[in-house]
């Protein structure tokens, strides 16, 4: 009996010791993304899923820094590769559950970033889907400021559709998705609302303004812009894409 109950402290211990482990491995990841070092924060992560594969945290930060980290390749196939693995992370998250905002929301980025900057049936067939998991994203976490930008960048994207990309949508689905450009705004003004130093948001907001004939808001909001610090690896080339916008529109 008292081996069994000695046995028994030892496993005890040893979930607990992991746990400890773990959570020290997230916080340390996380301080290397906040540090703009996000493969090696994404490395922090990989551990963390060696450890405990059903961690939702990890799956979801591994997804999320791969299509960041994707964005920034320059070669097709390191950022294809980066692109199906963060799909892939989401497709674990959720299995394990369907309705987690942030896996329903990093997954929407991920179908985003192999498709909606393509062109043609690729983007068109990926628009629904994308639609799918970032409304069901914000139906559990209304506060989730990614999943309304990412909203907000599918209204702007179906409002842009060529003559031909919207033909094809009417024949694949008989006729277009509800998209505005008014809910495109509103959108990224509600991801601003909940979080006003997301860099990447004032960047598509002003986009989405300008191609609504607001040209003062959307100067407005790439000069706000310019002003917030950088949380990410990707923010010091947004403000410079953002600095060229302002050159254009001036």
């Amino acid at each position: 009996m008292k081996t069994f109950l000695t046995f028994l402290l030892a496993v005890f211990l040893s979930f607990h010791l992991s746990g400890q482990d773990i959570n020290a491995i997230i916080k340390e990841g996380d301080r290397l993304e906040s540090a703009l070092n996000e493969k090696a924060a994404f490395e922090k992560f990989k551990e963390v899923l060696r450890l405990q594969p059903v961690n939702m945290y990890a799956l979801n930060k591994c997804s999320e820094l791969c299509s960041r980290i994707g964005k920034r390749e320059l070669a097709d196939k390191a950022r294809n590769d980066y692109y199906e693995a963060a799909k892939k992370y989401a497709t674990i998250a959720l299995k394990l559950h369907p309705e987690n905002s942030e896996a329903n929301c990093v997954m929407a980025i991920a179908l985003g970033r192999t498709s909606l900057e393509k062109s043609g049936k690729e983007k068109i067939n990926a628009a629904k889907e994308i639609k799918k998991h970032v409304d069901i994203a914000v139906k559990y976490d209304p506060q989730n400021y990614k999943a309304w930008h990412v909203l907000g960048r599918w209204h702007f994207e179906i409002c842009s559709l060529n003559f031909f990309e919207k033909a094809a949508v009417k024949v694949l689905f008989g006729g277009m998705p509800k998209a505005s450009l008014t809910e495109s705004i509103r959108a990224f003004e509600k991801a601003r609302s909940i979080l006003p130093g997301f860099v990447l948001n004032y960047y598509e907001m002003a986009r989405a303004y300008r191609k609504n004939n607001q040209k003062e808001k959307a100067i407005s909001a790439i000069n706000t812009m310019l002003l917030l610090a950088s949380t990410t690896e990707d923010d010091e080339q947004i403000k410079a894409d953002g600095r060229k916008l302002l050159k254009e529109w001036k």
